[in-house]
């Protein structure tokens, strides 16, 4: 199989997660490189359903290494329901690993994005409400929380109590929102950390290491080309690059690794949220392939919007 990644060609949705489980089964390394709870993958194994948000569904097979990389954004109270989850199922998830420079979403991410969103009135962009916009933005502006700092409970303390006041002035002034109490998210963010301090890890260094034992890697992209930052339909896009591109940045990795791209495709195209969508199906026929289609976000449970697959002219597809 050599290193491989898998991409969404369209809007997201195409579903990514069946050829990610499917490969999975030949890797030895599986690698989730961008995005955050905002995407999501659905895996039927053996008549079970899995749901799964940041933990790649490799973690399905116990001899399968799963990193999430320094280019997601973690919300841990997701990522532990997630851990949880799976081992009720009798699931190990004992070669789960977290990278330490991966960014960590916050209260005040989700505050703001909801609250943003709302101010936006008929401009609406269609974000999940989850976050995921204001993390990456603090990461872009270096004021963000990194895993490595929750690691550090004094570094942490520092870090918040200044970043939580901040980001009061923005909930209070601009948005007329209740401030956060900097203590409370301080003690519950330490308690996410002592959950996740195990699965821990220089990823970069991890995935240098199986390269050179020349292990099989998959890395696995969330969204969609055409909702890339820079190539999709801006502003109508996520807050990452899911271009096979970002798997060098999102993972750590230098481009000549990566032996092999597979963009995933399906008769139909679909989008959740807002944006420009040429070829939707507005009547009788876009209602058909959303019922049959199940077409709802593994995220939100929103109806996706279908339409027809566009002309290979017509496609802005950037793989």
């Amino acid at each position: 199989m050599a290193n491989v990644v898998v991409i969404g060609a369209q809007w997201g949705d195409e579903g990514k997660g069946k050829i990610t489980d499917l490969l999975s089964r030949s890797a030895d390394v599986v690698v989730r490189y961008q995005g955050g709870v905002n995407a999501g993958h659905t895996v039927v194994v053996q008549g079970q359903t899995f749901k799964l948000h940041l933990i790649p569904s490799g973690i399905l097979y116990p001899d399968t290494e799963c990193i999430i990389g320094c280019g997601t954004v973690i919300d841990p109270e997701v990522l532990i329901q997630e851990l949880d989850q799976l081992e009720a199922l009798g699931i190990s998830t004992k070669n789960l690993l977290i990278s330490e420079t991966a960014h960590v979403t916050m209260p005040y991410h989700r505050l703001i994005d909801r609250a943003a969103e709302e101010r936006r009135g008929n401009y609406k962009i269609g974000t999940t409400g989850r976050g995921i916009g204001p993390t990456y933005a603090d990461k872009s502006e270096r004021t963000g929380i990194r895993i490595l700092d929750l690691m550090d409970p004094e570094s942490l303390r520092k870090q918040l109590n200044w970043t939580i006041n901040y980001k009061n002035v923005i909930l209070e002034k601009l948005y007329d929102l209740p401030p956060l109490d900097p203590a409370t998210v301080i003690e519950q963010y330490l308690a996410y950390a002592e959950r996740l301090r195990p699965h821990v890890v220089d990823s970069s260094l991890k995935i240098y290491e199986a390269v050179e034992q020349r292990r099989n890697i998959l890395f696995e992209g969330a969204q969609g080309t055409l909702l890339d930052l820079d190539h999709g339909t801006y502003p109508y896009v996520t807050s990452s690059n899911p271009v096979a591109g970002g798997a060098c940045v999102g993972a750590g990795i230098g481009p000549t690794i990566i032996d092999r791209v597979i963009g995933v495709a399906k008769a139909y195209t679909t989008r959740v949220g807002e944006g420009p969508f040429p070829t939707e199906l507005d009547g009788e026929m876009g209602e058909l392939l959303c019922d049959r289609g199940a077409e709802f976000g593994t995220t939100t449970g929103r109806r996706r919007r279908c339409a027809r697959y566009a002309r290979r002219d017509q496609s802005l597809c950037c793989l």
